[in-house]
């Protein structure tokens, strides 16, 4: 895992998969969750993204499984999957204001590919955040969908892009705003996966971070 893993090339192709997999996260896992069980949390699997209660449901590469089913995210809907499942599709009401902004008719459209790639930096910023951070499980929030943790007043985590940045990248994100060259984000500090590398490239990025916030 601690190797260097190059994202595809299709930048597009990326964004368009991430976009499907937040869509399924936010309308699929967290949502119907959040209605049988009372948490938004998902969680980091192999290969991808879980609930982390009942219902029990995980995205595997461009695959959502679920006891009995595997069905593919390739070129589906929110709504059809729902079906599928027998679940009420929808995010998770009144909990937040940011989101996937998708309905369930829009089209899921996840290329196996980028969907691994994905997949990837979640597994990374999973297994950084838990050697930094032993005592806390690291979440997948489906509003952001990013894998992050808050330790004193500062957020670290794994994103798998955004308007911020379309491309993965880890970030370290204090509570209060930070001045100084390594603070070269809105929300206090990013740099992407592929500069990064691995695991260890990860942690060493979110380890500067947690001195340079508390003033080491």
């Amino acid at each position: 895992m601690d190797t260097e893993t190059h994202a595809p090339m299709d930048t597009e192709t990326v964004v368009r998969t991430r976009r499907a997999l937040h869509a399924v996260a936010e309308l699929i896992l967290a949502g119907p969750q959040y209605r049988d069980s009372g948490t938004i949390r998902l969680r980091a699997c192999a290969g991808g993204f879980a609930t982390s209660v009942e219902p029990r449901l995980r995205v595997v590469g461009a695959e959502l499984v679920a006891p009995g089913q595997v069905l593919s995210l390739e070129r589906t809907t929110c709504a059809a999957l729902g079906a599928a499942l027998g679940i009420t599709v929808g995010a998770p009401a009144g909990l937040y204001r940011d989101g996937s902004g998708a309905a369930g008719d829009h089209p899921v459209e996840a290329d196996p590919s980028a969907a691994g790639w994905l997949a990837h930096c979640f597994a990374l910023g999973d297994a950084a955040l838990r050697g930094l951070f032993p005592d806390v499980d690291p979440v997948i929030w489906p509003e952001h969908f990013d894998i992050g943790v808050t330790a004193d007043g500062v957020n670290y985590g794994v994103s798998p892009g955004d308007a911020f940045r379309q491309e993965p990248y880890a970030y370290v994100g204090p509570h209060t705003p930070r001045q100084g060259e390594f603070w070269n984000a809105p929300f206090g500090a990013a740099r992407t996966i592929r500069e990064l590398g691995g695991v260890s490239g990860i942690t060493a990025f979110l380890e500067r971070g947690r001195r340079l916030a508390h003033g080491a």
